[in-house]
């Protein structure tokens, strides 16, 4: 088993990366804050105004170490990588999978089920958890709809078909996800689905840790040498990652969407740090920012059941080994890509 390594996240305004041997050293106004060695990193992600070294850069690239760059609120950038890992042949065979449209309704369809029966989990949860806190009947009908989504999922015609139920039973999931957020209601508020910008603290949110998660996939996808832009349910588009956006459907609710409402839930988020900018755009503060992810890299620690392939594994890993399930499908050597479970 691949052994989880940790992201570094660099937030603090300023900061200056460079290699020093077989390390990675962290300076903020010319004194050293943090130096770690190499073989310790899984990624690094950058948050502004940070910078790195020619030299840094090349060192990550030649030791599988990507280094990416996201604005100060978390609108990605780039990202440096280093030479394409993985078979040439299992990318080939990925490119004509995804021009067959029969094997992309196919993926598709699987991803989206694994996504619903995930959201489904989330709701059906918080009703036996705290059903004297909640609509109970909101969500029951919520959940009873995805339900009825997926048996269709099963028989639709296309990968378009599909599409449309996926965003169909998104809008069901959205209209019920205030109901899911159980203390602190007046202060997070969740009316719609909103993105560039986010318009609320909950979307702000949502969006930040989407961006982590969306980050994570594609660096699996990478490692098991799958092009994370060519993907099955979302479409090609040029600076889109396709591949990564279709794995972390079935991440979204329990990994993401979990980790947003607990941090709320638990109180340790405030409104008092957030902020709304003349467009309507509300951002996170240097605090609540590194507080998130100080909990998202805590919450890939955690170890879940991974039921197909029948093994205990750190939530952090579960991006490899999905990407890892998904390469084995498009080789051949299992008959259909199996999306993750939430038990």
């Amino acid at each position: 088993m691949r052994k989880l390594l940790n992201t570094l996240y660099v937030s603090s305004q300023g900061a200056y990366l460079h290699r020093e041997g077989e390390t990675v050293v962290v300076e903020k106004e010319k004194q050293r804050v943090l130096q770690l060695p190499i073989h310790t990193i899984g990624s690094i992600v950058c948050f502004g105004n940070v910078l790195c070294s020619p030299f840094l850069l090349g060192f990550c690239a030649e030791r599988d170490v990507a280094v990416s760059f996201l604005s100060e609120h978390g609108h990605f950038l780039a990202s440096v990588w280093g030479p394409v890992s993985g078979n040439v042949l299992l990318r080939r065979q990925q490119y004509r999978m995804a021009d067959d449209e029969e094997a992309t309704r196919l993926i598709a369809a699987n991803v989206v089920s694994g996504k619903l029966a995930n959201c489904r989990i989330v709701m059906n949860r918080t009703i036996r958890d705290h059903a004297a806190k909640v609509d109970v009947e909101a969500l029951k009908n919520a959940s009873e709809k995805l339900d009825r989504i997926v048996d269709r999922i099963a028989k639709a015609s296309g990968a378009d078909e599909v599409r449309g139920f996926e965003g169909q039973a998104a809008a069901e999931y959205f209209r019920v996800f205030n109901h899911l957020i159980l203390d602190q209601k007046n202060d997070f508020v969740f009316t719609e689905r909103n993105r560039r910008p986010p318009l609320d603290e909950v979307n702000a949110l949502l969006s930040f840790v989407y961006t982590l998660l969306a980050h994570d996939v594609r660096s699996a996808l990478e490692t098991v040498g799958l092009d994370p832009a060519v993907g099955f349910l979302h479409r090609d588009r040029p600076g889109r990652p396709g591949l990564a956006l279709d794995m972390m459907e079935e991440f979204r609710p329990v990994i993401a969407d979990r980790l947003v409402l607990s941090l709320i839930n638990r109180r340790q988020l405030s409104k008092k740090g957030f902020s709304k900018a003349a467009n309507g755009a509300v951002t996170m503060d240097s605090d609540t920012r590194k507080t998130v992810l100080t909990e998202y890299q805590n919450r890939k620690q955690d170890e879940v059941y991974h039921p197909y392939i029948e093994e205990t594994v750190p939530i952090g890993l579960l991006f490899f080994v999905q990407s890892n399930l998904m390469a084995r499908h498009i080789r051949g050597d299992i008959d259909g890509y199996p999306p993750f479970f939430w038990r």
